[in-house]
């Protein structure tokens, strides 16, 4: 029987972790999360009720061991898979699923737009003991040959399709509005968002307004039905340094503030994404402004990046403002690949991008009081010579033993690496110090 089994059978009329919260009530899924966070499940139930903390768990994913994200938690990762148009199939991303698992994704999103679409991810939600996240819009343009074909109820049968299936959350790019087009003008790569520009595009040829936000109560119902939690899209996101904190993008995060009140009336769990490319010194300022503007609900961000002219190692400028970001209070990060703006990732391009990210998420986490016990083992891993439990606190125990079997093979006795040898070995000095009474 899976995790959640017991926990999800009879439950009916309320389902949504949102709902239960507010009545007091502690689910399996609070309990859960509780005790991989070293938390009181009262301290999950309240920030669940506030909603400042979401647990993406819909009923139909019985297989999930459920996560929390949100500021009161450890920062989480979120890695994405799926195919293109031109590249990959079923194997390939069971392949990267895989890689995610290991490596320690939190979440992972399928952005599939090509190729059997509805069976590959079928196949990542059975799974996927993680949260799984979608963008309906590709789905839905998989069916036409343009987005003007599309209407509000081909999108919203696609969500509920998605939903019956099992997915966690989605990515909904209802705060673009008509009247917000005009200013992306000034920016030098306007909108970088698919699902921005695909509903931009949209309203320009209708003529009228975003149908996600006109059926924005329709999209609640059937998030709150399976319980899905609403990951409210940036659509109007920077896309350069340029442009970033401008006036497009701030409009879009006020409309996110209105829709989630609107989601949390109707007990359909909220978080918000946000940029993007970013400058260090403003993304402070974009954390704070998130908070106020969408009432302390948790913040998702792709990266930030914070240059444009690291093609081929953005996973190593989104860490950096992913740190950053998350150390002011984002509650997950979503990775970038070295493949960000080159490509589709393949599976070692997935497993760099999640490395780098957890690195981030944990730095932050350390800044903020937490998760210190693992770099303290690792540091008396270190000074004991006890190469395997060095290899077993790593982020990538794989990686870290294969750099140190490049030189010294796979021999674990030896108490000194190839970087300093026997003889200039700090660490065997200061032993030998300790023996003679200097320290300690």
């Amino acid at each position: 029987m899976s995790l959640r089994a017991a926990w999800v059978r009879g439950r009916s009329g309320v389902v949504t972790q949102l709902q239960y919260a507010r009545q007091g009530i502690i689910t399996g899924e609070m309990a859960f999360v509780a005790e991989r966070e070293g938390l009181a499940p009262e301290l999950i139930r309240d920030e669940l009720a506030a909603g400042r903390l979401v647990i993406p768990a819909n009923i139909n994913h019985p297989e999930l061991h459920p996560a929390a994200i949100g500021q009161a938690v450890t920062c989480k990762i979120n890695a994405n898979i799926g195919t293109s148009a031109l590249s990959s199939g079923m194997d390939e991303e069971l392949e990267k699923l895989r890689i995610c698992l290991r490596y320690g994704a939190d979440a992972v999103m399928d952005l599939s737009t090509g190729g059997e679409i509805i069976a590959i991810r079928e196949a990542i939600v059975r799974h996927a003991p993680i949260p799984v996240g979608t963008v309906p819009i590709y789905e839905a343009m998989d069916g036409v040959d343009d987005v003007i074909a599309l209407t509000a109820d081909d999108l919203l049968a696609v969500i509920e399709g998605q939903a019956k299936q099992g997915v966690d959350f989605m990515t909904i790019h209802c705060g673009v509005l008509r009247e917000f087009l005009p200013l992306v003008a000034p920016r030098l790569t306007k909108i970088v968002s698919r699902g921005g520009a695909l509903m931009a595009q949209w309203m320009r040829h209708h003529d009228r307004q975003n149908p996600l936000y006109d059926r924005f109560d329709d999209i609640l119902e059937i998030c709150r039905r399976y319980d899905v939690t609403l990951s409210l899209g940036d659509g109007l996101r920077p896309g350069c340094l340029h442009d970033a904190s401008d006036a497009a993008q701030f409009a879009e995060l006020k409309v996110l503030g209105e829709l989630t009140r609107r989601a949390w009336a109707r007990d359909v769990q909220v978080m918000i994404e946000g940029p993007g490319h970013v400058p260090m010194d403003q993304i402070r300022q974009n954390v704070a402004l998130q908070q106020e503007f969408c009432h302390g609900a948790p913040f998702y961000v792709l990266g930030p990046l914070v240059t444009d002219i690291a093609p081929g190692y953005d996973h190593i400028t989104a860490a950096i403002g992913g740190a950053l970001a998350a150390l002011y209070g984002v509650a997950m990060i979503c990775y970038v690949t070295p493949k960000e703006h080159l490509g589709l990732p393949n599976a070692e391009d997935v497993r760099q991008g999640i490395i780098a990210t957890r690195i981030a998420a944990h730095a932050a986490d350390l800044a903020r009081g937490k998760s210190r016990e693992r770099d303290d083992a690792m540091a008396r891993a270190r000074y004991a010579f006890d190469w395997e439990a060095q290899f077993a606190l790593a982020l990538d125990p794989d990686r870290a033993r294969a750099y140190r079997a490049e030189t010294l093979g796979l021999d674990c006795r030896t108490e000194y690496c190839s970087m300093c040898g026997p003889k200039f070995c700090s660490m065997r000095l200061s032993k030998a110090l300790e023996g003679d009474g200097v320290t300690g």
